[in-house]
């Protein structure tokens, strides 16, 4: 196996041209699993831990633009006030040690459906930086995934950073799973609300071939009664039914299909109260 190091983004970019077969490596909590346990085998890895921009953060407009190497620990220390949703995911991940150095970068690269990261950029409409030696392209995270580990990045290209607004209301993930951290999600959801546009975003994962968006359920926004107002059980009940729909489960060894849409429901209608309380009390 060929080890390749870059010091810098063009560099990286013309190995990966040159090698397409290339793994890209930077925390190495999902590529190192896979190589202990013998599942890949790739003829050569591209260690991106050298290429200092991908480390880095900075607004970008109304938005931030977040490196691909910025770990699950920085988006919690230093972005958890801007982007809470993604911070409530990021806490959710693996132990201390593995926030220290999985990427959200990583986790959009390995493209599983139950990554933790996913929702909450489906819920907050963000994009995807991709780079190669052919140049600069945005993809929506709603295209970016393709098929369970499957996205749209061509064999040269790399994800250099992701886009996300920053939120102007309040944000909540949550998640089902054996413990609360270092396990997978039997399935999981992301919710954003825009008081401003009158919006709901919403992001499900590990309960389809790809993380979903529950556009119905996005649609009761035109329903929500936004000045400060309670929200009707009603509209709860009706807004988890249509999250717990969205979702296209199978059985597996961490649950049933049936489990995951009832959770998914549950989930939903929590997170859209516990969002309404922080909203009426702001």
């Amino acid at each position: 196996m060929e080890f390749l190091r870059p010091s810098t983004w063009d560099e990286a970019l013309a190995a990966k041209a040159e090698h397409p077969d290339a793994v890209p490596i930077a925390g190495g909590t999902d590529v190192m699993v896979e190589l202990n346990f013998d599942r890949r085998r790739p003829p050569a890895l591209l260690d991106l831990t050298r290429v200092a921009s991908l480390a880095d953060w900075a607004a970008d407009g109304d938005r931030l633009r977040i490196g691909a190497g910025v770990t699950y620990r920085r988006i919690i220390d230093e972005l958890g006030g801007r982007l809470p949703g993604l911070a409530m995911a990021a806490r959710t991940v693996g132990s201390p040690q593995i926030r220290n150095r999985g990427t959200v970068g990583g986790n959009l690269g390995s493209a599983s459906p139950a990554g933790d990261a996913h929702p909450p950029l489906l819920a907050t409409g963000a994009e995807v930086e991709i780079g190669s030696v052919r140049g600069v392209r945005t993809v929506a995270v709603a295209d970016f995934f393709q098929g369970p580990k499957r996205s749209v990045l061509a064999p040269d290209e790399l994800i250099a950073a992701f886009l996300v607004p920053a939120a102007t209301g309040p944000q909540q993930f949550a998640k089902v799973g054996t413990r609360n951290a270092m396990v997978i999600a039997v399935c999981s959801f992301a919710l954003a609300l825009d008081p401003q546009r009158r919006t709901i975003g919403t992001g499900i994962g590990s309960a389809g071939p790809t993380p979903l968006r529950a556009t119905e359920a996005e649609a009761l926004a035109a329903e929500l009664p936004w000045e400060g107002k309670t929200l009707p059980d009603t509209i709860v009940q009706r807004f988890g039914e249509l999250v717990g729909a969205a979702a296209r489960p199978i059985d597996d060894v961490r649950g049933s299909a049936a489990y995951r849409r009832h959770a998914l429901a549950v989930l939903g209608g929590r997170t859209l109260r516990w969002a309404w309380e922080e909203h009426r009390c702001a």
